[in-house]
């Protein structure tokens, strides 16, 4: 199991914590979630039962982390969980007002937005190898 990662995202005046952890060989997931006010409001993972034997996984699963993790907080900052009823609700007491078709839109592009596969990952990450071990 490797170390997670947290971060508090500040975006229109609310404060989103991400939180991408690995569950561990035995789950073989990577799970990211994103909370405001203490409740989860979306949770992302990625599957990674297919490269648990191979001996590259723990440096793989490192990167599958920080993209998800990263892709996460853009989706935050994009502000594709601001019509969560939750987040509106937060805004509301702030008397900040909520762009419903903005927000719909976000959340749209973020879905059609393709993610890298588990091979892209890997992918990249033997070719980075390659061309560290160039220099």
């Amino acid at each position: 199991m490797l170390p997670g990662f947290n971060h508090n995202v500040k975006h229109r005046g609310l404060v989103f914590h991400v939180q991408t952890e690995d569950m561990g060989k035995k789950a073989a997931l990577v799970i990211t979630h994103v909370f405001i006010g203490g409740n989860i409001i979306a949770t992302e993972k990625t599957d990674y039962k297919d490269i648990v034997a191979h001996e590259l996984c723990d440096r793989v699963v490192k990167e599958i982390m920080e993209e998800q993790h990263k892709a996460t907080i853009k989706k935050v900052l994009s502000g594709a969980y601001d019509t969560h009823p939750l987040v509106k609700e937060e805004l509301k007491k702030k008397g900040i007002a909520v762009d419903e078709s903005k927000s719909a839109a976000a959340s749209s592009v973020q879905e059609e937005a393709k993610e890298k596969s588990l091979d892209e990952v890997i992918l990249d990450y033997l070719a980075d190898e390659i061309l560290e071990n160039e220099k």
